[in-house]
């Protein structure tokens, strides 16, 4: 299915910019009847008009003849599928508590640069503003962009220290990520960029590391960029202690606690490569550490 993209911008009475890791998302929208509003912890993320990296357009739309075409590349299991055509990729994103029409199709080009979201007008108050990026597809957006080369998110907390030290924390669910964070904002001079959620990117030759609006339960969403100088893999131990970590067992277990295109064999090859060069140049461990402000301290003291 072809689809073509509004270039009229005086259809656009309504546009948002949101930076996120230093990538500026546009939103559009193409519809008079439809009015933006950004909403949770992405409202701090919110920028001034920006010549953005990636532009979405949005409307309203009646989804119930929707052809979910191409090859499905990737079913959630949950909310979102993904489809494949020769041109671009097809979110759909459906939820049983609403009905069994989705109520939000996503078409993105293959570069991930520009795309348009439908919303489905029986869902929703059209009278009322929305923010048709709401989670998961503004992450889904993001982590693929990432993955041409960008950089990766993973399932992390980060924690800018007293002296600007960049502390990243990588764990699975119930790994203490959140326990983790909530013992660190009691110390002073201390900056929690997420307590679920962090962004790594190359620049200037080094590892830099960015909160993102995808939080967990403490509710944890700064903009803040800092540079990572450590990495901590995250398991629960008798005692508080630090095992150094080989590059590649390092990369390894990086790769593991990231948020992959399972999809696409170039992204996960770039991925990989990249996490290789997180490794190399930044100390990478595994922390056993009990769940108390002596795991803080402990880290505090810690030198190379």
């Amino acid at each position: 299915m072809a689809v073509e993209f509004s270039k009229n911008q005086d259809m656009a009475p309504d546009r948002v910019c949101v930076r996120i890791a230093d990538i500026d998302f546009a939103l559009v929208s193409v519809d008079p009847a439809l009015k933006i509003q950004i909403q949770g912890a992405s409202q701090d993320f919110l920028i001034p008009e920006a010549t953005p990296h990636v532009t979405i357009e949005t409307r309203w739309d009646d989804l119930s003849a929707v052809e979910l075409s191409g090859q499905k590349l990737f079913e959630s299991g949950a909310v979102w599928q993904l489809y494949q055509s020769d041109s671009m990729y097809m979110f759909s994103l459906s939820s049983k508590a609403m009905g069994s029409v989705p109520y939000e199709v996503a078409h993105v080009r293959k570069d991930w640069t520009y795309g348009e979201a439908l919303l489905h007008r029986g869902y929703f108050d059209m009278d009322k503003s929305i923010y048709p990026l709401e989670y998961p597809l503004d992450e889904l957006l993001m982590i693929n962009f990432l993955s041409l080369g960008r950089g990766a998110e993973v399932h992390a907390c980060g924690v800018v220290d007293s002296h600007g030290n960049g502390h990243l924390f990588l764990g699975q669910s119930r790994a203490g990520k959140t326990t983790l964070a909530r013992l660190w904002q009691k110390e002073k001079g201390i900056t929690v960029l997420s307590d679920d959620r962090i962004i790594l990117r190359q620049m200037d030759e080094k590892i830099w590391m960015y909160g993102t609006p995808w939080h967990g339960e403490a509710g944890i969403a700064c903009s803040v960029r800092t540079r990572l100088t450590r990495v901590y893999i995250l398991l629960q131990g008798k005692t508080n202690e630090v095992v150094p970590l080989g590059r590649t067992e390092a990369a390894t277990k990086l790769f593991a606690r990231s948020f992959l295109p399972f999809y696409n064999p170039e992204a996960l090859e770039f991925t990989l490569g990249f996490f290789e060069e997180v490794a190399k140049a930044v100390p990478c461990y595994e922390f056993r550490f009990l769940p108390d402000r002596g795991a803080v301290e402990f880290i505090q003291r810690l030198k190379d």
